[in-house]
């Protein structure tokens, strides 16, 4: 599955594919994101960043594992052929009925963002859900990551109630995936 989009504005490409949990290109995105994500929150609540071994400690306990073959994919977004960000989908099972995927590492760096590249990313997630055989996608964010909730927002995904307790879950989406034609 790969998606490839020229945009207009001088022949800017993107591109996203599946990429192996352990590649380096995954780990320095993971590591860009976890760093990212984890700064933010100590800024806020504590007034200060992610301690070094902090750090080193979440990484570590963050395999990926979760989104590797046959119940799950890692994407990573390339601009211009440089790796840009990540989307991970894994397979959950039957909520409410529906067969559900779960959407995680969503993330694009700083310096590619407002470029498109982030709905190409999302739309190649919802892809691999329904290539894994979800009906519905769910994922889980912060209340201060206030551009991802708005991405979500944009593309359909639905404020929900609490679908597992978790550290950090401060809130719930989640879409129906329509079957794509062909």
């Amino acid at each position: 599955m790969t998606r490839t989009d020229t945009r207009t504005e001088g022949s800017v490409s993107w591109n996203v594919a599946p990429e192996a949990v352990g590649s380096p290109v995954a780990a320095a995105l993971w590591r860009t994101y976890y760093t990212e994500v984890s700064d933010r929150y100590y800024l806020l609540h504590e007034g200060r960043r992610t301690a070094p071994e902090e750090l080193e400690r979440e990484i570590a306990a963050e395999t990926g594992d979760d989104l590797l073959p046959p119940t799950g994919t890692l994407l990573v977004a390339r601009y211009e052929g440089e790796p840009a960000g990540t989307a991970g989908v894994r397979l959950m099972g039957d909520m409410k009925g529906l067969r559900t995927a779960e959407l995680k590492r969503v993330f694009l760096r700083e310096e590619m963002r407002g470029k498109g590249g982030a709905a190409l990313l999302l739309a190649a997630a919802e892809d691999a859900a329904r290539a894994l055989g979800a009906e519905q996608i769910i994922l889980d964010t912060r209340l201060d990551l206030v551009e991802a909730r708005a991405l979500y927002a944009r593309h359909g995904y639905e404020e929900s109630e609490p679908l597992a307790e978790r550290m950090y879950a401060e809130c719930w989406y989640v879409k129906k995936l329509v079957p794509t034609a062909g």
